[in-house]
């Protein structure tokens, strides 16, 4: 591949630079985060602009990657996931992208971060039961060729924090 090829691929992996939010946007995002299902006129009426301003500040949140998507939020126990779990493990050196691609397509993962400290990766998992956790970490997670080891915290009770509305 040429130079310039090159560069232009690596530009198109690039998301858009962020531009800055304003007291309006940050309104916004702050209503949807409360009600993702809020209408556009709702949200204009409630930040003071008109509902073609509000669509479309929402469009370039959305474009920008700011809002990444919108969606429900769930009670795992209610939902029949009574089990929720921190995972954290130590990989091999370097494969952080292989082994989150992985992680991504494991049963009720929930969340997955790359961090720092005495462990590689901080895995959230939520599963009907502890014997479907058991087969996640040891079946499954301890199988990995790059995970060299896991520690599993149990989650006796959790809550999301709710943003303010």
């Amino acid at each position: 591949m040429a130079p310039e090829q090159m560069a232009e691929t690596a530009q198109e992996a690039l998301p858009p630079p962020a531009r800055p939010l304003d007291a309006i946007d940050q309104d916004i995002l702050r209503i949807l985060q409360a009600d993702g299902r809020a209408s556009i006129r709702s949200v204009a009426e409630r930040v003071h602009v008109s509902r073609a301003n509000a669509y479309a500040r929402i469009n370039r949140l959305v474009e920008d990657g700011v809002i990444r998507g919108f969606g429900a939020r769930v009670d795992h126990e209610r939902a029949g996931h009574s089990t929720s779990a921190y995972i954290t493990l130590k990989i091999v050196q370097n494969t952080w992208r292989t082994v989150r691609e992985q992680l991504r397509q494991l049963p009720g993962a929930s969340h997955i971060a790359l961090v720092g400290g005495d462990f590689d990766v901080l895995l959230l998992v939520h599963t009907p039961d502890n014997r479907a956790l058991r087969e996640l970490v040891l079946t499954r997670l301890q199988a990995m060729p790059e995970v060299l080891s896991t520690r599993t915290l149990l989650v006796f009770e959790e809550e999301d924090l709710e943003p303010d509305a």
